[in-house]
């Protein structure tokens, strides 16, 4: 597994409640601006329409060498799930405050996934308390080093 990129912003913002590994329905110039890493998943997202899952604001810079059938960077791709697992993010969704996001993007036996994550929103109070956790650990990892 090689990892083309993460959203790191979706730990901070998030409570990950389950995550799901998808396909990616891409053409041949996304791919190859995918293999130099020339992707932002910040502000994406995922969607449920007609029985699918799009993922909407993923972007994907042109490819450099590119003619003009290069790819439009902000349009929308599917992902691909089997039906089961559809169902489910379905039910997930549908509670109140819980949204489906994109962790991370990245190579596994040649084809290009997805990782999900039916998220809930964290509060102010919930991330002052996250940073708070993170300084005592590193504070105790110093000295312990000490």
């Amino acid at each position: 597994m090689k990892l083309i990129t993460q959203n790191r912003k979706a730990r901070y913002e998030y409570h990950i409640l389950e995550t799901y590994e998808a396909g990616i329905s891409l053409v041949g110039t996304e791919v190859k601006s995918l293999r130099n890493n020339k992707v932002n998943l910040t502000d994406a997202y995922a969607q449920l329409r007609n029985g699918e899952v799009w993922l909407v604001k993923a972007h994907i810079n042109v490819y450099d060498h590119g003619n003009i059938q290069n790819h439009d960077p902000e349009r929308q791709r599917k992902l691909l799930l089997h039906k089961s697992e559809i169902r489910k993010l379905k039910k997930a969704i549908d509670e109140k405050g819980n949204s489906l996001i994109p962790l991370s993007l990245y190579f596994k036996d040649g084809k290009i996934k997805v990782e999900l994550a039916v998220a809930k929103g964290k509060k102010l109070h919930d991330k002052r308390k996250d940073i708070a956790e993170k300084d005592m650990k590193r504070e105790i990892q110093r000295k312990i080093k000490i």
